[in-house]
This record gives C-alpha cells, sequence and structure tokens, in this order.
C-alpha cells in the first residue's frame, strides 16, 4: 500500500499546486459571504476529487489482472495516453502565458464570485476538481493506479482518503485558517493571489510536463 500511496503523491500534488482553485477560494474568502461560500467551495472540492477518483477505481476493475511481477500492458497504455494528454496540456498553458508586461485577466467567473452563494461555491468548486480536463486526467490516473493494485476494499479507501486530503490541502488549509484567524490572513492572501494570478500559466504548464513524463514513465514500466 505504501508504494501506491507513493506512486499518486506526484499526482495528488498535481492536484493540489493547481492556481485557478487556489485563486478562486482566495477570492471568496475576501468577498462579504466569505465564511459560508469558503465552506461550500470546501466541500464541493473535496467532493470533486473523491468522486473522479473513485469512479475510475471502480472502472479499472474491468481491467484485465495480472500476478505480482507480471506485465500489465492495458494499464501502460492508459497511462501512456494520460500522460501524452497531460503534455500536450502543458503546450498549450505555456503557449498562453501572458507576454512580457501583458497582465494576465481574470475568467469572467472569478469576477463574479463576490455575489456566490453556498450552492454556486460547492458546484464550481466540484467542477474544478472533478471535471476540470487537468484535475480530470490526474483524478484518472490515480483510479487506474489505485484500481490495479490489488488492495483490499479498505485498503482502497484508506488510500483514497489519503490522496484527497494531500489533493485538497491547499483549499482546506487557507479556508479553515480564515475560519480562525481572518484578519491576519487578509494580506497575505491577497499576496498569494496576485502572485498566483500572474504566474498561473507557467506554473501549470511545468507541473503539468513533470506529471505527464512522470506517467509516461510509469506507464512504459508497466509493460
Amino acid at each position: 500500500m505504501g508504494s501506491v500511496i507513493g506512486e499518486l503523491l506526484p499526482l495528488a500534488l498535481g492536484i493540489a499546486v493547481s492556481p485557478v482553485p487556489i485563486i478562486a477560494a482566495i477570492l471568496m474568502l475576501l468577498s462579504p459571504k466569505a465564511q459560508i461560500t469558503s465552506i461550500g467551495f470546501l466541500i464541493g472540492w473535496v467532493a470533486g476529487i473523491v468522486v473522479a477518483v473513485a469512479a475510475f477505481t471502480l472502472l479499472s476493475g474491468v481491467l484485465p489482472e495480472g500476478g505480482p511481477g507480471e506485465a500489465h500492458p492495458v494499464t501502460g497504455v492508459i497511462k501512456l495516453v494520460l500522460g501524452a494528454l497531460l503534455i500536450v496540456l502543458a503546450v498549450r498553458n505555456w503557449r498562453g502565458r501572458p507576454k512580457p508586461g501583458q497582465t494576465a485577466a481574470l475568467p469572467g467567473w472569478m469576477k463574479a464570485i463576490e455575489t456566490f452563494t453556498f450552492v454556486k461555491a460547492l458546484g464550481l468548486a466540484f467542477l474544478l476538481s472533478g471535471v476540470n480536463p487537468k484535475n480530470l486526467l490526474l483524478g484518472a490516473a490515480a483510479g487506474v493506479t489505485i484500481g490495479g493494485a490489488g488492495l483490499a476494499g479498505g485498503e482502497v479507501v484508506f488510500v483514497i482518503v489519503v490522496f484527497t486530503l494531500i489533493a485538497a490541502a491547499t483549499v482546506l488549509v487557507p479556508v479553515v485558517g480564515y475560519q480562525l484567524a481572518a484578519d491576519k490572513l487578509a494580506r497575505p492572501l491577497m499576496t498569494l493571489r496576485d502572485w498566483l494570478q500572474k504566474e498561473n500559466a507557467v506554473i501549470m504548464a511545468v507541473l503539468l510536463l513533470v506529471l505527464g513524463v512522470n506517467l509516461i514513465g510509469t506507464g512504459i514500466g508497466s509493460f
């Protein structure tokens, strides 16, 4: 089980350091309805990760099983395809980065976050964590890894919980921290938001490239 968690760690970190949901969470924490909407966002974020990983874990159960030390060509092909798609997304993010001197613009939906309700915040977070193409690819890779590891039912649940806690940490920590010390966090949150907005494309391009190459490597190792 430890080796499975080790293999999942880069994928969980890939979800955790995604700038867009972190910026969205920070904007909610700086909005008039911060305490309500941030909790909704956190619940939706966690739920989206769990649903995506659990769904692909169950789907991976239909793949042909192999014994310890045997090749898993189907799993290998899936990982190769997912890795290639992550690299494509990396190139897309790199090409879409702001030019020197150009300011990165916020998406339209981010500008409307101040008007969000609990339900809207929950729905947005679920879409960002479970349906967003990048996170969906990472969730699929995690599910295939878990489902193909031959773990017992309780171990599968434990591994998914660990994966979710790591993947959700960058949203969980500021939201919980805000509930405990809102006044002290306002300025650091604004500074972090500005930096993430500026460097979003570069961060994602490098991250997706590393994860894509890593996934292709593990895919090759499955043959």
